[in-house]
């Protein structure tokens, strides 16, 4: 080729003028521009002076590749025509517009399941299994707090298609600033038609318009669970019971804008709802309530209904239509009265009711909980929590009637005396009692004689009730003598001698013992423990305790051979405890405390090592005589055991 380019020196410019010897570089110059200028001086290398860069590497580099070219509803028609899920996630990666456009279509626009649908029934074997990898829902997924976005959602949305589909989603804790929106909803919406349960918590920026898509979409809907949702109201709860009919279980928290309407439309559409909750909804009253239970393919077995406005006509209607209700929850109803309890009870219709549990009502009297007794003949677990104006005259009534008790809560129910639970022992057969808060129960000595044993009881706790004292344990010792579960915790009051005889009278054999914070209890109690109920117990809590000593552990070590899981936090323990309990030769202990134990030091190092054979969990935290370093080491020998520093 001739040349192209003058080299005679003369400091010129030459248009046109071309450098390169290889024809497939002209040919990619040419291509670019027809006019180059280029600048010779005298023997040196040509430069170019054009704002081109013709390297091969860098212009590679900055052509654009063809596809990004294609508008968008090209890229959607080729998206359609993907042949799995792995390939769609795939191409989802590439970059959010990419993914953004994969979410804008259905999985039953894809034309994979286009062709499952027209092969059902024939003897394809490939395209069911497709099917049933892609739709069945066997995935959960889970967003919290800053991790609750859009573009999440979208995400998993996109890619559970391909791995067994999207069966469980919880979404909580997103901001009014960031977070989940009604895009990311209906993403999940369009991607997950399997979606089964649905939990939305704190989601303010979630309305009508992303429940309304769910509803549209996921006709297999079981659960939905919304809590401090303020944006949902009426109109997508109501999308919700037109759309998904298999709907079993429906919890409400804190909506403001869901009131009777919503309610309505889920009574009356929804015939498989089995489980029901509504707490601190304003606009939720009697209309809404109501027609939860009067609809005649009702089947509500579990209710809670809590800080709602509704009256004594919800509860009169509960007890007509509640043939099928087995658990039901009461609290915070102030406009309920006497009469709605009153009515509930003796309206029969709640023969199922086998767990009752009402907190904070004022209408719970002796007479209201009386005819509750003789309305609920199955009634096993019954809680009273907060209800202020029960004596004991109505709690012995209740257990009259009650014959079916086993399990009986009272938490600061202050006119409730030792007559009253002497009176429910002897008149039920019941298994399980706690004491919470009891403030009415005062420490004396009763005049009348006891009534026969109790010996259906296996459990007791009697917690922070500040006059449960001596005379009470011996009580309950004589009451109760086939006790196996005895919870004290919090009663500063009692000593070494009231708390041996309910030990002594105990036939059955104690099994879990917890002694927390009884401050003035010392060895003496622990020794006859470890005597009389070595071969039962399992698990002693002494955490508080600050009387009990080394010859705690050393009875212990020597007598309780099923123990497995041992508390002595905060209590008078030193190295010499801890050597005791690791030289017991039928010890098998799982679960140790030492927390707050300063006498423990780094000369029981070995011997939690040796104890460490066993231990699933340990706990040193506050042990401010055990260094760092040491508890490292432990960290490395003990690799099974979960240890608390």
């Amino acid at each position: 080729m001739p040349a192209l380019v003058n080299y005679s020196g003369d400091d010129d410019f030459y248009v046109g003028g071309s450098f390169y010897t290889n024809s497939r570089d002209l040919g990619r110059l040419c291509s670019i521009s027809s006019q180059v200028d280029v600048y010779c001086p005298p023997r040196k290398r040509a430069r170019i002076t054009a704002p081109f860069l013709f390297g091969e590497t860098e212009f590679e580099q900055n052509k654009q590749p063809s596809i990004n070219v294609l508008p968008d509803e090209c890229l959607f028609e080729i998206f359609k025509r993907l042949s799995g899920g792995k390939e769609r996630s795939s191409c989802a990666c590439v970059s959010k517009h990419w993914l953004m456009l994969l979410t804008g279509i259905r999985k039953s626009e894809y034309e994979s399941s286009k062709v499952v649908k027209e092969n059902i029934g024939s003897v394809s074997d490939d395209v069911e299994m497709i099917s049933s990898d892609e739709g069945d829902g066997y995935l959960t997924r889970s967003l919290e707090g800053k991790k609750a976005t859009d573009m999440r959602l979208a995400a998993v949305a996109v890619g559970t298609s391909g791995h067994g589909g999207l069966g469980k989603l919880s979404i909580r804790g997103s901001t009014s600033s960031c977070g989940v929106t009604n895009f990311g909803l209906s993403a999940i919406a369009r991607g997950c038609p399997s979606l089964k349960v649905l939990s939305l918590w704190n989601a303010p920026r979630v309305g009508d318009e992303g429940l309304s898509e769910i509803a549209k979409e996921c006709h297999l809907l079981e659960k939905l669970d919304l809590c401090q949702c303020p944006s949902i109201s009426n109109k997508g709860l109501t999308a919700i019971a037109e759309n998904c009919p298999n709907l079993t279980a429906l919890s409400i928290e804190s909506c403001p804008k869901i009131g009777n309407e919503g309610l309505q439309a889920i009574g009356k559409l929804c015939p498989k709802l089995q489980s029901i909750s509504i707490k601190d909804c304003p606009l939720v009253g009697d209309n809404g309530v109501s027609s939860l239970f009067s609809s005649a393919s009702s089947i509500l077995s579990k209710v809670k209904l809590q800080g709602l406005n509704i009256t004594d006509f919800s509860l009169a209607v509960i007890g007509h239509y509640g043939k099928y209700v087995t658990n039901l929850m009461l609290g915070g109803l102030r406009n309920v009265s006497e009469k709605g309890f009153w009515v509930m009870g003796n309206a029969k219709g709640l023969q199922k009711l086998v767990s009752l549990m009402i907190t904070s009502c004022w209408g719970v009297t002796d007479v209201s909980l009386e005819a509750v007794g003789k309305g609920c003949p199955n009634l096993k677990q019954m809680s009273l929590r907060r209800c202020s104006f029960v004596s004991d005259d109505g709690l012995v009534a209740f257990a009259k009637f009650a014959g079916s008790l086993e399990g009986l809560q009272l938490e600061e129910c202050n006119k409730v005396t030792q007559s009253g639970i002497i009176g429910v022992l002897s008149n039920c057969g019941l298994k399980s009692l706690a004491l919470v808060k009891c403030m009415g129960i005062k420490d004396i000595s009763l005049e009348a004689p006891l009534s026969s044993p109790c010996s259906s009881l296996k459990s007791l706790s009697v917690r922070n009730c500040t006059g449960f004292g001596t005379s009470s344990l011996a009580m309950v010792g004589k009451l109760c003598p086939q006790l196996q579960h005895v919870d004290l915790s919090g009663l500063y009051g009692i000593t070494d001698a009231g708390l041996l005889p309910l030990l002594e009278s105990s036939e059955a054999g104690l099994v879990k013992v917890n002694l927390s914070d009884c401050l003035n209890l010392t060895d003496e109690v622990v020794l006859a423990l470890a005597r009389l109920h070595g071969g039962t117990l399992e698990l002693l809590n002494l955490d508080g305790c600050r009387r009990i000593t080394d010859a705690s552990l050393m009875a212990v070590a020597d007598s309780c051979i099923f123990l497995s899981d041992l508390d002595v936090s905060r209590c008078a323990i030193t190295d010499v405890g801890v050597s005791a309990l690791s030289h017991a030769k039928q010890l098998n202990l799982q679960v140790l405390s030492f927390s707050g134990c300063s006498g423990v030091s780094n000369k029981s190092i070995p011997s939690l090592k040796r104890l460490g054979k066993t231990l699933l969990g340990l706990n040193l935290q506050c042990c401010n005589s055990i260094s760092s370093r040491t508890v490292e080491l432990l960290v490395e020998s003990l690799w099974r055991c979960d240890i608390l520093f």
